[in-house]
């Protein structure tokens, strides 16, 4: 008799199925991780926008109301953009280019209106549409 090495096309099919279960399990545990992170990436420039704020009125006495006016720089894919802004108070959004339209974070400080993206409901309080926040 010969002797016979390799594997059988039951044992092949076996592994390819084992394989295919793991990467369903998987494939869905990445995008939640990727997704975490747009929501992170844009409460982090949420919150330098709110240093910078300070900084300008420091200055100005007056937030800004653009946000070219402030040395700030935003993440890769996220826009932050100043909704309203005076020498009272200031409200802001953020939005990533990976994620639907109505998800995203906002943000607002003294008597300006709260963003309806985030739906913040506190001044100074940094919420998301997911309520990742």
């Amino acid at each position: 008799m010969r002797d016979k090495k390799g594997f059988t096309l039951i044992e092949l099919l076996i592994v390819v199925v084992i394989i295919g279960i793991l990467a369903a399990i998987a494939i869905p545990k990445f995008s939640q991780t990727r997704e975490k992170a747009y929501f992170s990436a844009m409460k982090s420039d949420l919150k330098n926008l709110a240093t910078e704020q300070e900084l300008w009125y420091a200055d100005n006495y007056e937030y800004a109301s653009d946000v070219t006016d402030l040395e700030f720089s935003m993440s890769n894919a996220v826009t932050v953009t100043i909704t309203a802004g005076n020498s009272t108070g200031w409200a802001a959004t953020a939005a990533h280019d990976g994620l639907d339209a109505a998800d995203g974070c906002g943000i607002y400080y003294g008597d300006a209106t709260a963003p309806a993206l985030g739906g913040a409901d506190q001044a100074g309080e940094i919420k998301c549409t997911d309520d990742a926040g």
